[in-house]
């Protein structure tokens, strides 16, 4: 392994790449769990994109509610995106070097992509609020203006935050050992091999916490509180279970999301081993962006009906290609 060092004094050295271990001892394992994480890159990044095509090209799909699930999607591609396609590589080399400043830039796009999407679902759920407790006055405000401006903002905050946490970060210096026991750069692990003050930065992840993770958080119980109550206060059974299923699939992935972000990061303080840890982290950067689609795919109708449109139209036109290819 080579690697730059500089001589701080007698026992610390700066280092410039980290050894990432990945998930160690696999032996026959390597193989198969090599091509489970590739299969399910694969179909994550499939599913995904077909629902962002699907709203884009299906009129049915032009609402916000659809709007903000495409801008979902993509959050989700980004993410695995940044994450997977390292691992996969670790797995195959049972461990590897990545330099200081793609790990940094690594933790970067990958705390962009869960802060974006935690906004992003706190916009859907401001969404379904006005669409039940509101729905007269729905259309009027929640038009295509308000929707992009709030599909902006998302990806905006997510980065800007990202960054207050980011440049003390690249400007820490970090020593030997330079190992990482993990498959990504994550922040607990590059604290730890920094030889630097990072006491500041600690405060600064506690304090940021706040309007990425918990007022977001906040805004959706709030927010469900009040399309509960308006739920209930409709009169027909039908209404209800109509009512309710306008929301079923994002009340489904809020949990999915916000229950393995509070496990990696709550449950973490109690002592996990690292395998756990990386278990934990797999959820979150693996699982959830793979069962996003997936959820909204099961539980929306309206999803399924534009699939069926989409895959008839394709056979419809196939089929009248291959009647003038023979005809001529």
């Amino acid at each position: 392994m080579s690697f730059l060092l500089v001589m701080l004094g007698k026992n610390q050295t700066i280092v410039t790449e980290f050894l990432l271990l990945g998930f160690q001892n696999l032996h026959s394992f390597k193989i198969l769990l090599f091509t489970v994480f590739l299969m399910t890159y694969i179909m994550t990044l499939s599913s995904n994109l077909l629902i962002i095509i699907l709203v884009s090209v299906s009129h049915k799909l032009h609402s916000p509610m659809y709007f903000f699930l495409a801008h979902l999607s993509l959050s989700d591609i980004l993410l695995t995106t940044v994450i997977i396609p390292k691992m996969l590589h670790l797995i195959w080399g049972e461990g590897g070097t990545m330099s200081v400043a793609d790990c940094i830039s690594q933790f970067h796009f990958y705390c962009c992509t869960t802060g974006t999407e935690c906004f992003l679902l706190t916009v859907m759920s401001y969404d379904r609020y006005l669409a039940i407790c509101h729905p007269l006055h729905y259309t009027t405000i929640m038009d295509f203006k308000l929707c992009l401006q709030l599909a902006i903002w998302s990806w905006f905050l997510g980065f800007v935050l990202t960054l207050i946490l980011i440049i003390p970060i690249s400007q820490l210096q970090f020593c030997c050992p330079n190992v990482i026991d993990h498959f990504f750069c994550e922040f607990a692990a590059l604290l730890k091999d920094s030889c630097s003050d990072t006491s500041f930065i600690e405060v600064e992840d506690f304090v940021l916490t706040v309007p990425v993770a918990f007022i977001p958080f906040t805004f959706i119980i709030v927010t469900y509180v009040y399309i509960s109550l308006s739920i209930r206060r409709i009169p027909s059974t039908t209404g209800k279970k109509k009512a309710f299923s306008t929301c079923s699939s994002h009340i489904t992935v809020v949990c999915t999301y916000y229950g393995t972000l509070i496990t990696i990061y709550c449950v973490p303080s109690i002592g996990h081993s690292f395998n756990i840890k990386k278990a934990l982290s797999l959820l979150y950067t693996v699982v959830t962006p793979f069962f996003n689609p997936i959820i909204y795919s099961l539980r929306n109708q309206e999803i399924g009906a534009a699939l069926r449109r989409m895959f008839h139209n394709n056979t419809v036109f196939l089929e009248e290609r291959r009647r003038r290819q023979l005809n001529l």
